[in-house]
């Protein structure tokens, strides 16, 4: 199968690094011009210089998601730069401090919330704005196995990642019809500098036992979660919507 985006343009939200960064180099290796968003703007604009380099029509974008008012900026930034949106990825994200529920902070709730649930809602709200102006566009929310499942000490986070799946279905209902497919994609244990943090705070022997669940027996890579993502926002996918996909090494069966 052969996906192009050649002669459409997409959005990438934390877009400098990890998942963001490696869908952002898909979707331009396929011929999409890209807006690449992230909080961190030096690295996001590092990373759309080094695809600009290689031929590839990229801007950066300084946004955070949880400020509604760069969302709409960043989208409004997007469709000055290329003339449309075809597909968005929402994939900024951050890690809740581990605790327990009793012990977790209304400080880390509301940063977490923020970002992963409010941002992810943000980001739809202003780039459905346009698609239903266009009568078109492919949208993939980035959930997560915590998503799906319960984890000790990871409440907060799993919370908004389940909420994700919820605002994916609903909105996806109210635009099924009107040209615009909306999915979520649920990543499991996947290999980037989020990854690493957590190393570094000291859960690697968490994710080593985590790795030995996974049925494939090993951990996926960025460039898999991007796969999936052109796929659910090319026309190969154009009878998928409401959909939340895992792409997780077989994980969630067990």
């Amino acid at each position: 199968m052969n996906i192009s985006f050649a002669g459409k343009v997409a959005l990438v939200t934390g877009a400098a690094s990890g998942l963001g960064l490696a869908t952002a180099k898909a979707f331009a290796e396929t011929g999409a011009s890209l807006a690449l968003a992230d909080w961190n703007e030096d690295a996001v604009r590092a990373a759309a210089s080094e695809l600009a380099t290689r031929g590839h029509k990229a801007i950066a974008i300084r946004c955070d998601v949880s400020d509604d008012a760069q969302v709409e900026a960043m989208v409004a930034k997007t469709v000055a730069a290329f003339g449309r949106c075809d597909a968005a990825y929402n994939n900024a994200g951050v890690q809740n401090v581990l605790a327990d529920t009793a012990d977790t902070t209304r400080e880390d709730y509301d940063r977490v919330m923020g970002i992963n649930l409010r941002g992810e809602w943000s980001c739809m709200k202003f780039e459905l704005q346009y698609m239903r102006r266009q009568g078109s566009g492919a949208i993939v929310n980035c959930s997560s196995l915590g998503g799906l499942v319960g984890g000790a000490e990871r409440g907060i986070y799993h919370a908004a990642k389940h909420g994700v799946l919820g605002f994916t279905k609903s909105a996806a209902l109210e635009y099924a019809a009107r040209g615009i497919r909306i999915n979520a994609i649920c990543p499991g244990l996947i290999w980037t500098p989020m990854a690493d943090q957590m190393v570094a705070s000291g859960q690697g022997e968490a994710l080593k036992a985590m790795e030995k669940s996974v049925p494939m027996g090993r951990v996926g890579r960025p460039e898999e979660i991007a796969s999936a993502v052109l796929w659910l926002c090319s026309d190969a996918a154009s009878y998928v919507t409401g959909q939340s996909i895992s792409v997780d090494g077989g994980f969630i069966m067990r």
